[in-house]
């Protein structure tokens, strides 16, 4: 059973500030780093560095070649990505003080994608393999259909959410990865328990990962809830902890783990990233989080 993700690769420009910049104002960064990102790039990282079979497709421009060689290194199959003429992705990112952040898009490459470039690739994968997908990228709907008819299971972290996530036929999403703001745009709750009864209704054939930052985290189906605690650790910053949670999520269910450990696992390792600057960078290694875990619990 293989993972492909279908995902962005974006190079992130990330400024330090003492606060979130507000319409009209104007403020001074502390500093400006570069950091390779995408939630693409940063899953399929997450994925390999939690010991899965993870294949990535999706477009970089000339000057993203080093994103490529980056997921190589980092145990990613990288041979479905393909190099174009538009420049790559990249984002914007302000991360405050306090650990939050904004991020503005520029798609790029991103958005280039064909349908015969997709068909092509999905041509290595059948019944039973996981299609990894997120929304920045194009041809989400055409992605969703194909996956489906091949009977591969959809697992889909909706964002950012626009309309063309809802143009997409999300009845044959096998799994939501989605946190409070995702889950609110979906099913129009806030209250996190609305927005898991809602999904369950909406989505009966569907899991959901709803991931409430530092509430911890739900597992459910329609029977079924496990809840798992936060993890406490000072905060430097929160972009890739979502993606981290995701592919130590999917890494030890793929395993063959049960639920319960498996959020444990994705809980300790989203915690860690936290603890660490920038996107792909500070996604750990899978002997880090078990060590973690292993001192948590002594």
């Amino acid at each position: 059973m293989k993972i492909l993700n279908f995902g962005s690769l974006n190079i992130d420009y990330t400024y330090s500030v003492g606060h979130i910049v507000q319409p009209g104002e104007t403020i001074t960064s502390g500093s400006l780093e570069v950091f390779p990102g995408g939630k693409g790039l940063n899953q399929s990282i997450a994925l390999a560095r939690a010991g899965a079979d993870v294949y990535h497709a999706g477009l970089i421009g000339k000057d993203g070649i080093f994103l490529r060689e980056l997921c190589r290194n980092s145990g990613v199959n990288t041979d479905y990505i393909r190099v174009v003429e538009t420049r790559t992705g990249n984002a914007i990112i302000q991360v405050s003080e306090k650990g939050e952040n904004c991020i503005i898009l520029y798609p790029g490459a991103n958005r280039e994608q064909t349908e015969e470039y997709i068909d092509e690739v999905m041509k290595g994968f059948g019944e039973g393999d996981v299609l990894l997908l997120q929304n920045e990228i194009n041809l989400l709907d055409h992605l969703i259909s194909e996956g489906a008819k091949k009977g591969m299971k959809i697992v889909l972290n909706p964002s950012p959410f626009d309309e063309k996530i809802t143009a997409c036929d999300l009845t044959k999403v096998s799994l939501f990865m989605i946190n409070e703001v995702e889950g609110e745009q979906i099913t129009g709750a806030k209250d996190p328990e609305q927005i898991l009864e809602k999904m369950g209704t909406m989505y009966p054939g569907a899991e959901t990962v709803l991931t409430l930052g530092d509430k911890g985290s739900v597992y459910a189906n329609r029977t079924e809830r496990i809840r798992q605690q936060p993890v406490k650790v000072k905060t430097v910053d929160t972009t890739a902890a979502g993606d981290t949670f995701t592919g130590y999520y999917l890494a030890a269910v793929m395993e063959g783990k049960d639920k319960p450990q498996a959020m444990k696992e994705a809980a300790y390792a989203a915690a860690l990233a936290v603890s660490g600057k920038g996107a792909s960078s500070s996604i750990p290694m899978k002997k880090d989080v078990d060590a973690f875990m292993r001192k948590a619990v002594s």
